[in-house]
């Protein structure tokens, strides 16, 4: 008997997506998954996704979310939902390394434009979180 950890390797020779982006843990439920498709932010091999296309290993997977893309090679067909080390041996991910958010620190006041007026004093008290 395999041990519980490795990915269960589906008998079926093709696998619908929105399954499989489940089951690699790329999305928490189906459902999520299934709506991305539907939306247009799931692209097999270039090309949009529906829920209902199979994955084959081979294939490339994109997924927009949050801003970013992500891309997924796929490896090994599973259905079954597994922990996520097992689930990253289904895959090489080819994402791009992600820019580094902007500091979006406290607003500065240029020297010499005077005293803040209230307006400008609510905003900053609004910024700092105690308005």
């Amino acid at each position: 008997m395999a041990p519980s950890h490795a990915p269960a390797a589906s008998s079926a020779s093709a696998v619908r997506i929105d399954s499989w982006l489940w089951a690699v843990r790329a999305f928490k439920t189906r459902s999520a998954a299934t709506a991305a498709c539907r939306a247009g932010h799931i692209r097999l091999n270039g090309n949009p996704a529906k829920a209902s296309q199979t994955v084959v290993p081979g294939d490339t997977v994109r997924i927009r979310q949050s801003g970013f893309e992500r891309i997924l090679e796929v490896h090994v067909l599973i259905v079954k939902r597994v922990g996520a080390e097992a689930a990253s041996k289904c895959y090489t991910d080819h994402t791009p390394e992600r820019p580094p958010a902007p500091f979006l620190g406290l607003p500065q006041r240029d020297r010499g434009t005077g005293r803040p007026t209230k307006k400008d004093r609510r905003e900053m008290e609004r910024l700092r979180g105690h308005g």
